[in-house]
């Protein structure tokens, strides 16, 4: 008779701190030159842009920001190996600016190239090779027109390179700044394209977008001799390849449309096309030449499909330093240096420098080096039918240690709607893992990256359908022993957060607690107030999918899906967190579902954080709401909480 091995000991609790503090390094790029390497790190709370040499470690790396109340994001090399760029906006609004800082003077104060009026941002930066020491930055000076202008770096004067014409079109340049393509948003929610000649615009027969592109069309990418697009498009002329979101080129010259990457039942991955700079792109090219290099697709694991011949061998060698998956990447002029982050579900972060002259590889770093990968939890990819037979795809991951019956469970959901749950380090599933709660995502109707019919299948079905599959994914991890039916929790952010509140509104007897992260309670109001620049594209997503609150009878379905208007049913003890500057979701979202709480006696733990947008992004604050998540579980829930916990010193 044979006996199972004993399983091992739940792991000890993983301190906040290792989970919510800033990683130690982030977002490498590697100079024009090859010679040096810009990145984050943290210095006093703040996340802040430091560089060094290629052969040197941070202890010789130089600080060039100083910001004190945000964490930087993203920041630009120029063609000056003087100046640095880097975006910030203030306490979370979004209202992006772009700043110059010197190298040679790292301590001397960051210069705003953008000056702009409350409400305007820069909203994409790029190198301009015609004009030496400049850049083309696309900011809405106008409020509703995001035009390019030309910024020189070195003494911030500002040119109007080009002015778009329509809110919800654009010009596309070629790699000398020479306008190559025109995109226009027609009324029907399609794409046009045309391309720009000499003598003026020329209208191709290529029409793509609508519903299946909610959140416009990505990429939009001129080839470096001007002669093609590439785009993304689930247009296809064979049946097979119909649902499957492709990269495919436009013609300049003919508009015939030609596939450059495809994956069968796989989507291109158009997530990096959200928070350029921060997530992997959908599209990897080459510094020097501009040349497409390889293409990103959702699956279980993401897949990156190599495009150009002279990359193989490349990415081969990136390949063999990682069990993970290629991430970030930035290469040197000359395509002979490269730095490589690499997705991975339980050792995150992880970069190298590759010289690919003479095949040495060194490793740069660890962004969490205090994390142990042994001691985090796998997520598995599942799959299981909604209800009405619609694939569902998603997560589970389950603590460490723990036998994987009758758990408490957490239903965690992502934001948008149109975003997707991937394969990769989350913090916030981790842990969840570590304080023995199961963890569900799953890729509900009208996340991206499955397919055009999943997308579309979410039209008229927020608050609807797309809730059913949430609590059906529920019931399969129930049914199969997983999750304890007694004890389920539901959580998410944006959508996430609408989606917990319905979940205490709409089937209250199934989630035991709750947590709505900067959501929506009230969808009219939330499309009325989002900011004014943003409405025009509104066709192909939220009018599209919930209605138009302009229309009265869009405006009373809305309502009808929305938890303000169903809060006498919540009895599920609630958390609500919200940022004051939040500009997507206001916070009279929150401010109302947590008053009309207070007002029955309903309980409700409320955090509001006066230095924060969209989520939070400084750690004190991701700190303190994920402690309160914390107790909030364990006390509803029953899971490990530190205070509680005997390996935990006091």
């Amino acid at each position: 008779m044979s006996t199972a091995p004993p399983r091992a000991a739940p792991p000890g609790l993983i301190d906040l701190e290792e989970l919510f503090a800033d990683p130690r390094f982030a977002n490498p790029s590697l100079s024009p030159d090859g010679t040096r390497i810009a990145y984050l790190a943290p210095h006093q709370g703040r996340r802040q842009v430091w560089v060094r040499g290629i052969d040197d470690d941070h202890a010789d790396a130089v600080r060039v920001t100083g910001d004190t109340r945000r964490g930087i994001t993203t920041h630009h090399w120029t063609d000056d190996p003087r100046w640095l760029l880097y975006q910030q906006d203030t306490d979370g609004n979004e209202d992006w600016h772009l700043y110059r800082v010197d190298l040679e003077e790292p301590d001397a104060q960051a210069v705003d190239l953008t000056p702009m009026d409350p409400g305007s941002r820069v909203v994409g930066v790029e190198p301009f090779p015609p004009v030496p020491g400049s850049v083309l930055v696309a900011m809405n000076r106008r409020p509703l027109f995001f035009d390019l202008f030309r910024v020189d770096v070195a003494t911030g004067e500002t040119v109007l390179h080009l002015e778009q014409d329509d809110p919800t079109g654009g010009v596309l340049l070629d790699r000398d700044g020479t306008p190559a393509f025109h995109t226009a948003l027609a009324a029907d929610g399609t794409v046009e394209f045309s391309a720009i000649d000499p003598g003026g615009r020329r209208r191709l027969l290529h029409r793509t977008g609508g519903a299946e592109h909610p959140m416009g069309v990505h990429p939009q990418l001129v080839t470096p001799d001007g002669k093609g697009l590439l785009v993304g498009s689930f247009d296809s002329t064979d049946d097979e390849g119909a649902d499957d979101l492709r990269l495919v080129r436009i013609d300049h010259a003919t508009g015939e449309q030609t596939v450059v990457a495809a994956v069968g039942g796989h989507d291109l991955d158009i997530s990096g096309a959200m928070v350029p700079g921060v997530l992997p792109p959908v599209v990897y090219t080459h510094r020097g030449t501009g040349k497409a290099l390889a293409a990103r697709f959702v699956a279980d694991r993401p897949h990156v499909e190599v495009l150009d011949p002279d990359f193989a061998d490349v990415y081969a060698a990136l390949s063999t330093l990682s069990d993970g998956v290629l991430g970030t990447l930035s290469c040197d002029e000359a395509g002979r240096r490269w730095v490589a982050t690499f997705t991975h579900d339980r050792d995150p972060g992880v970069a190298w420098l590759y010289d690919h002259a003479t095949g040495e590889a060194r490793l740069l770093w660890r962004a969490y080096p205090d994390l142990d990968p042994a001691s985090l939890a796998p997520m598995t990819p599942v799959a299981f039918p909604a209800r009405d037979g619609l694939p569902l795809h998603g997560y589970l991951t389950l603590p460490v240690g723990v036998e994987p019956r009758g758990l408490p469970l957490v239903l965690l959901v992502h934001g948008g709607p149109w975003m997707h749950d991937g394969w990769g380090f989350s913090p916030d599933v981790q842990f969840l893992a570590n304080r023995g709660y199961a963890v569900l995502q799953v890729n509900f109707r009208g996340s991206l990256g499955h397919g055009r019919r999943h997308l579309t299948a979410a039209i008229g079905e927020i608050g609807r359908a797309m809730h059913d599959d949430l609590i059906d994914a529920v019931d399969w991890a129930v049914a199969r022993g997983y999750a304890d039916p007694e004890r389920l929790a539901v959580a998410g952010g944006s959508y996430g957060g609408y989606a917990a509140l319905l979940g205490v509104t709409l089937t209250p007897e199934k989630f035991a607690v709750a947590v709505d992260y900067v959501g929506v309670s009230d969808l009219a109001h939330f499309l009325r107030t989002l900011p004014p620049f943003t409405r025009a594209f509104n066709v192909n997503s939220w009018y599209a999918y919930v209605g138009d609150p302009e229309i009265p009878e869009q405006e009373a379905d809305m309502r009808a899906r929305s938890p303000i208007t169903m809060v006498d049913r919540i009895r599920t003890p609630l958390l609500v967190a919200q940022g004051a500057n939040d500009v997507r979701v206001v916070r009279a979202e929150s401010d109302n579902i947590v008053a009309s709480l207070r007002e029955r006696g309903v309980p409700v733990t409320y955090l509001v954080a006066d230095d924060e947008g969209h989520g939070f992004a400084n750690p004190e604050n991701r700190m303190r709401l994920n402690r309160a998540i914390e107790h909030h579980f364990a006390e509803h829930l029953g899971g490990r909480r530190a205070d509680e916990d005997p390996t935990t010193p006091a």
